[in-house]
């Protein structure tokens, strides 16, 4: 089965795929419609218009400390892509999986924009060296008094411009559905008012007009419900996270005169803990930002702010040709096509049920931006492919770049079945894969088994860097490979059984 959509790089997508007659009936090719409305995939200039078009306080120029969390692993990645975009120095945390940026406040649409970024929240204080009393009695009256003595105004102040921002965006969203309703119909895909919905955090009630919407606001500000979440992590400590978390909540509650709510509330106050070093913040992301391009989810689908770190852990270039040959939900190709729209995606899966699903994710994009902007487009660099991966539909040495996450042997395939799987995909993706210039990364937790596999194709792939990495609590890699400029030779060949490509 193959998913097309009109792309700018047809001249070396036509040189790339042999032949797939073989794999793919033409039959069941699913085209996107013709008269495509606007895709915009560079997101960062929508939000960047989005945040210039509103009047701004002298609130919005407060410089403040924004931390997020970032896939365990890839804290230099996300470094990397601040310090690109925002043009702003950048702490990695000891603790593993955050990262730390000064901001000025009329930034903040541009942060949420990040594609390696998990969560945000503003810090409303750090401690770098915390010194905690002998006793839990003595360290939890610690915890209560300390929350009169943080520096709240500043931070609560963007909290309430990135509510505000949250709630504009959300408007602005609800107006176009309704103006362009018709485009949910023609794609014939009613899920996508949820995505967005999930995508800004607020639900897509009906709006009254601003003045009663000012008006509500203000009553609301003055019964503001909260939650207090710390999250620790160290050895030493002679307390819990839920005992740091009541009793610095309720000096929190008496402090502000909220009203605590686990479940439905407005502010959620962070207590994040590691060993001695001690940050208090406040949320600005509702859920994480990972959940941006899937609409139908897989059994293992991958968070969208992995597949951006491993793919920029290969550097795409302009028109390249980057292939994930096990694609299921096609969350890497997605976020490529997303990002590194200069460049040509294919995804591909030997599961028709996950080229579906692919397919839909793809399809569910692109009524999102047509939606959000609403002109003529292209459509999206990508394609979607039933293949098997033991042998590609592809031209020898014609791609440039491989992502995938290979199968774990937990919830996909076994650890059995990998002793074979892993040395016949290695051998199959050096074969498309250009020498000399390709790269791939490869993501696996059975981590045995891919290292055996890699030590007998040491002549066409060469290992550059590993990044470890934590999903859903195992203890997984990423593999950075470079291909070596040596000839992919098939072993039948030397006997003359087979034809090159």
């Amino acid at each position: 089965m193959l998913f097309s959509l009109k792309s700018p790089n047809n001249s070396r997508r036509e040189g790339l795929i042999r032949n797939l007659g073989s794999t793919a009936n033409m039959s069941d090719v699913q085209e996107a419609p013709n008269q495509l409305l606007d895709v915009n995939l560079h997101e960062n200039w929508s939000c960047i218009q989005a945040t210039e078009s509103g009047p701004r306080s002298e609130s919005e120029h407060l410089q403040v400390t924004i931390g997020a969390t970032v896939p365990t692993g890839f804290e230099q990645t996300a470094a990397d892509e601040v310090r690109e975009k925002l043009g702003s120095s950048c702490k990695i945390s000891k603790d593993r999986g955050k990262i730390y940026f000064d901001i000025s406040v009329e930034s903040l649409a541009q942060v949420h924009c990040l594609r390696s970024v998990d969560n945000l929240f503003v810090v409303v204080k750090e401690f770098k060296d915390y010194q905690f009393k002998e006793t839990k009695e003595e360290v939890l009256k610690d915890f209560e008094e300390l929350a009169g003595k943080l520096p709240w105004s500043d931070p609560l102040k963007v909290w309430k411009i990135n509510t505000n921002f949250k709630k504009k965006k959300t408007k602005r969203k609800k107006i176009k559905q309704n103006a362009d309703s018709h485009i949910l119909d023609y794609y014939e895909n009613p899920a996508i008012k949820e995505e967005i919905s999930t995508l800004v955090g607020d639900d897509l009630a009906s709006y009254k007009d601003e003045k009663d919407e000012s008006s509500k606001e203000e009553t609301q500000s003055k019964m503001l419900k909260f939650r207090v979440t710390c999250n620790r992590a160290g050895e030493k400590h002679c307390f819990s996270s839920n005992e740091a978390a009541r009793d610095f909540g309720g000096a929190v509650q008496d402090y502000f005169k909220w009203k605590a709510d686990m479940t439905n509330f407005d502010v959620e106050v962070l207590l994040n803990i590691h060993d001695s070093e001690i940050v208090v913040g406040i949320a600005l992301t509702e859920e994480s930002l990972h959940r941006r391009n899937i609409t139908h989810f897989g059994p293992t689908t991958l968070r969208s702010t992995l597949a951006y770190g491993m793919l920029r852990l290969c550097a795409p270039q302009p028109t390249d040709i980057i292939v994930d040959p096990m694609c299921g939900t096609g969350a890497i190709p997605i976020e490529g096509a997303t990002e590194w729209s200069n460049c040509y995606h294919i995804a591909g899966d030997n599961n028709p049920l996950a080229v579906d699903r692919a397919a839909n994710n793809i399809s569910s994009l692109l009524t999102k931006s047509q939606i959000k902007e609403g002109e003529v487009s292209w459509g999206l660099p990508i394609d979607a492919v039933q293949w098997d991966i033991c042998n590609l539909p592809l031209r020898t040495g014609t791609v440039d770049i491989i992502v995938t996450d290979m199968p774990f042997g937990k919830r996909m395939g076994s650890k059995k079945r990998n002793w074979n799987l892993y040395p016949a995909c290695l051998r199959e993706m050096s074969r498309v894969c250009r020498p000399g210039t390709g790269r791939a990364a490869l993501l696996t937790q059975d981590k045995k088994c891919f290292i055996k596999a890699l030590s007998g194709m040491g002549h066409v792939w060469r290992k550059v860097h590993t990044v470890w990495v934590n999903i859903g609590g195992l203890h997984a890699a990423v593999y950075l490979l470079k291909r070596t400029p040596q000839a992919f030779v098939h072993p039948s060949e030397q006997d003359g059984e087979r034809t090159p490509w």
